[in-house]
């Protein structure tokens, strides 16, 4: 299994996502700051896994403490918190992660600042875990929805690279394959960073799952040639009404499916459900440099002056979506109802657990 972060003694160590697929080069991030680094270059990158990194970014910056007293590690704590959150703006699974170490702080500090930093750690160790079990999991649950033989399309990279392993979107993809199903993949390009024909197809490839790579542009082409049975994308952020904000293009990706009758379906942990997000209108989105739009391969291909707009994401409404695939359960339309209820039926489980 590709390790896209691990805990190391020495530091939080990535595989440098920036460099694939011509090397496969591992970096290690000494202090909070480098790993902060690290995730707004996106070093690493996919929401599930920024959650993890900045996680362990906040429990390596605590560890490296020198502070006296609980008082004084809360006040670099928060330096801390505050450094991570300023990363990336639209995945909500780096919010998720800062509250949960956040709580963790809390619930421990009157023990003390050795206490506290080994349960800080502990428990950024113990978030990689779940990661892995959840997108397993979810895998097992979107795997029969997909259809038996076909072709798949994805946008971006949803796979062990954006996750702690195994996968989201791509996770299904595997599962399903592992049952015995025929699908062959088809990866977006996903123009300006290229993650699908850098990460997705290089990540597929590893596995032997069959895999065509296509420009952003042809995907309706595919669609309408009939070549695609299925699409399957991650997810940034999803609001409580199931609007998903996903890698920009994802958008046009699923107008398409609609128009052609086919399924577009969204894989995500139920970390990136943002039920406090009452619709997509509200999701900020980040903005990336225009080099990256404007160079590629430190060439530049576009003429100087030119303006250019370059957000990172887009949002796709809920009427485009035919499922929304969590380890808590698959949602469907009306998506207010359904993802309050995986909300509601996961409290129930926790509290009968008690």
């Amino acid at each position: 299994m590709i390790k896209t972060l691990e805990w190391t003694s020495q530091g939080v160590r990535f595989i440098d996502q920036t460099r694939l697929p011509a090397e496969e080069v591992f970096v290690t991030c000494a202090t909070y700051r480098e790993v902060a680094t690290a995730i707004r270059d996106m070093i690493v990158r996919g929401a599930p896994a920024i959650g993890v990194a900045a996680a362990m970014g906040i429990a390596l910056g605590v560890k490296q403490s020198t502070a006296q007293d609980v008082a004084a590690l809360r006040t670099e704590f928060g330096l801390i918190c505050r450094t991570m959150g300023e990363t990336r703006p639209t995945a909500v699974n780096l919010f998720w992660a800062i509250r949960r170490m956040q709580q963790k702080f809390d619930a421990v500090a009157a023990q003390g600042v050795h206490h506290v930093k080994v349960t800080l750690v502990e428990e950024a160790q113990k978030m990689l875990l779940e990661d892995i079990a959840a997108n397993e999991t979810m895998g097992r649950h979107g795997a029969a929805l997909l259809p038996s033989s076909g072709g798949v399309l994805t946008h971006c990279n949803a796979g062990a690279l954006a996750t702690c392993g195994y996968g989201t979107a791509l996770g299904v993809i595997r599962a399903a394959i592992a049952s015995g199903k025929r699908l062959h993949v088809f990866a977006d390009e996903t123009r300006p960073f290229l993650q699908g024909s850098r990460l997705t197809a290089w990540e597929l490839m590893k596995d032997g799952i069959q895999t065509t790579l296509i420009a952003d542009n042809m995907a309706g082409a595919m669609m309408r040639q009939g070549k695609i049975q299925a699409v399957i994308v991650g997810a940034d952020r999803i609001a409580a009404n199931g609007d998903v904000a996903n890698k920009i293009g994802t958008y046009s990706v699923a107008v398409l499916a609609k128009e052609h009758a086919i399924p577009f379906y969204v894989a995500a942990p139920w970390s990136t459900v943002d039920m406090n997000m009452s619709s997509g209108e509200g999701i900020p989105i980040e903005q990336r440099s225009p080099r990256e739009v404007t160079h590629h391969a430190g060439k530049q291909v576009a003429p100087d002056g030119v303006l250019v707009e370059n957000p990172a994401f887009d949002v796709t409404p809920n009427k485009y979506i035919t499922a929304i695939i969590t380890e808590r359960g698959i949602a469907k339309a009306p998506y207010a109802e359904s993802l309050k209820e995986l909300s509601q039926n996961a409290v129930a489980l926790v509290g009968a657990r008690r």
